[in-house]
């Protein structure tokens, strides 16, 4: 189309002059109106002038042809001289992928001729045919090595509307084609190499915190004290000093460690053994000392790299400590102990935190806290917690509920039927968002998750945002709170919010219902004591007895029909397991069940009775997701089971809430995880 639209701007070029015949006889037509005898001169002269335009365009069209036929060849000539002279090696393709030519640079580099016309996948096994075909779409790229050097190999499409039979660049076209594919090769080996030292040679910013220095060093000897520390500085540089890097103390129990990128592999191969080699360090002390370690990478500012440690130290504290978690740009790896969480005695940070919400509480007209969604007992505890808080500096307090389970609805009546309590102590979402303005503070409770709150809507509402939860934290979190207290080690969120309330006011008031509430809270979610319970657990559990929680009341109020006995029953019976140690079932709610989840739950912690069996999972169909229940004693960390299947939870007790996949394809898929982490050592069995 181009050569078409090029020949008729020639013609016309040149047969201009003969146009202008048609101006001249308009010309004269115009003046026989006036004055014939001048026009007739006129017309001779035109006529005259339209002959000699004749003569002159015919005798010389074909001399010019042949000129501009051999500026042409000329032309090409020139361009094929260019080309084959090439300092690039430069290759055409037809559309299969077979050399119909090369430059002489790529001849010599790849020791062909001219004549060789095989496959261009005999000499690069990368560029393949359908590469081939991807080129004829758009220019496409490919990293290509030769021979110990690297290539860019950049295909790119030439549009043939002619065949180019005869011209000489492709002696060995048989027949015309329709199109042709072209390859340059940019040798990038230095640029690689350059880079990959670039690379091996930035910097890496670590911070390594002992978890429970004040706890370890309280109880051991003064005459021993120094001697443990130096073991402890002598384990510490001497696991780094091997990567040549530089260890500073920054104070008493934190540590500034900096070395090159080329040695963080070795590190995460390594799995950071150092974290658990410190627990081995024995000089008089009783208690394990445990380090937590954060590391920056994945930018060109160092203040960005230090920022990042310090994201990914604060990750590893609130995950419980004891491991390493490095924070690679947007990318989070975990490594540690597999889980192992450090129970802090201290309540100083509980007292730290319930004076800053305190504060947060009084400079607001309106409270509305919320959990997760399809609140559990901890979920409901914690926030009637909330509410005695707000009712002891007079602030209106609004907890918001969907979906009022059948084990929840018991809980929820003690409240809704008596009097001295507001109407709308519970609302909606729907309630909450029309109540919600700028001057509101917003609470979440056991979850740090903003997909999986009851009203998520709310997070965008406004920014004061408080959280409280026991839960580990993964990559998705509510971002930039104003208030965060999240501890992994505790067992529940009503355990928190017992803490917090000691020392929200000199005596606050609770009264029996709620205390019962918050106490059936930390039941359940410690399986009544026996799972993840602390010395501060059971001071929560005395407070709140001391304020007239009655644990006869509360086993009352927590009791369950008889078909979700039944229910749980079946589900245990139904247990299959995996890989000899781990117990895996499935909960099919049958339309009586208003409550499936709280069933699959309490079936995980009834498998975890049976003789051999590490870890548990219910896998439970409600509400167009399928909800997993998993739990462990104290061998498996299933938080770090579920987190890879888009969950999360404690080490001892997790879940994760899957959306768009039946109970098969999930079976499925846990147990390749699992199968997954046990070839690469994260679990052990």
């Amino acid at each position: 189309m181009e050569s078409l639209k090029y020949r008729n701007r020639l013609k016309r070029y040149l047969r201009f002059p003969l146009y202008m015949l048609i101006i001249f006889l308009v010309g004269c037509i115009a003046v026989s109106f006036v004055d014939t005898k001048i026009a007739g001169i006129m017309m001779a002269f035109v006529f005259v002038y339209g002959i000699v335009c004749y003569i002159y365009y015919k005798a010389n069209l074909k001399s010019f042809k042949n000129t501009i036929i051999e500026y042409a060849v000329h032309y090409g000539t020139v361009q094929k001289e260019l080309i084959k002279n090439f300092r690039l090696p430069y290759v055409l393709l037809d559309s299969t992928g077979r050399i119909m030519w090369m430059n002489k640079e790529f001849c010599q580099l790849f020791d062909k001729d001219n004549t060789y016309s095989k496959s261009i996948t005999t000499i690069f096994s990368e560029i393949t045919r359908e590469g081939i075909e991807h080129a004829k779409d758009d220019s496409f790229d490919i990293h290509i090595e030769y021979e110990d050097r690297k290539y860019l190999a950049s295909l790119q499409r030439l549009d043939m509307t002619e065949p180019l039979t005869g011209s000489g660049l492709v002696p060995n076209i048989d027949e015309p084609a329709d199109g042709l594919v072209s390859i340059i090769l940019f040798d990038e080996t230095d640029i690689q190499e350059t880079k990959a030292k670039i690379s091996d040679q930035a910097m890496v910013v670590s911070l390594l915190y002992v978890d429970n220095y004040d706890e370890v060093f309280d109880s051991v000897e003064n005459s021993k004290r120094s001697m443990l520390l130096a073991l402890l500085d002598r384990k510490i540089n001497k696991y780094f000093g091997d990567a040549d890097a530089m260890v500073r103390r920054l104070e008493k129990d934190k540590y500034l460690i900096i070395f090159q990128n080329q040695y963080l592999e070795n590190f995460e191969n390594d799995k950071f053994s150092l974290v658990e080699d410190i627990t081995a360090i024995k000089m008089g002390n009783d208690k394990d000392i445990t380090i937590s370690i954060g590391v920056g990478l994945g930018s060109d500012s160092y203040i960005q790299k230090a920022q990042y440690a310090h994201m990914a130290i604060d990750l590893a504290l609130a995950r419980g400590g004891c491991q390493t978690v490095v924070k690679n740009g947007q990318n989070v790896s975990y490594y540690g102990t597999h889980g192992k969480e450090v129970e802090r005695t201290t309540r100083v940070k509980a007292r730290v935190k319930a004076q800053a919400l305190r504060e947060l509480m009084e400079t607001r007209e309106r409270i509305i806290v919320m959990g997760h969604n399809l609140s559990d007992a901890d979920c409901l505890g914690a926030s009637v917690g909330v509410y005695c808080a707000g009712r002891e500096i007079g602030k209106p307090v609004n907890i918001v509920i969907d979906t009022i389970t059948s084990s929840m609805r018991p809980v929820v009546e003690s409240f809704t039927e008596k009097p001295e309590y507001p109407d709308d102590m519970f609302i909606t979402s729907e309630q909450a968002l029309n109540l919600c303005n700028d001057n509101t503070l917003i609470m979440v409770v056991d979850t740090n998750r903003p997909s999986y709150v009851e009203c998520p809507g709310l997070l965008f509402r406004n920014k004061n945002i408080v959280v409280i939860d026991h839960h580990r934290q993964v990559e998705e979190i509510i971002e930039n709170p104003i208030l965060s207290y999240i501890e992994p080690y505790a067992s529940s969120a009503s355990e928190m919010i017992a803490e917090v309330l000691q020392y929200f006011a000199d005596k606050i008031d609770i009264n029996p219902t709620e205390a019962d509430c918050i106490y059936a809270g930390i039941l359940i979610d410690t399986n009544n004591f026996m799972t993840k319970t602390g010395v501060r657990t059971f001071e929560a559990a005395a407070f709140l007895r001391r304020n007239g929680a009655e644990v006869t009341r509360v086993r009352k109020m927590l009791r369950e029909n008889m078909e979700a006995y039944k229910a749980r029953a079946e589900v245990v019976r139904n247990a299959t397991t995996f890989r000899g140690v781990f117990a895996i079932s499935e909960c099919e709610p049958d339309g009586q069940l208003e409550s499936p989840t709280i069933v699959g739950a309490q079936a995980a912690n009834e498998l975890l009775n049976i003789v051999g069996i590490k870890a548990s999972f219910v896998l439970t169909r409600y509400m167009d997701k399928v909800f997993i229940s998993s739990r462990s004693i104290d061998e498996i960390d299933v938080q770090s089971i579920m987190t890879r299947l888009g969950g999360g939870g404690h080490v001892n007790i997790a879940g994760a809430q899957i959306q768009n996949c039946t109970i098969e394809e999930v079976r499925k898929d846990l147990e390749e995880t699992i199968d997954k982490m046990l070839e690469e050592g994260e679990i052990k069995l």
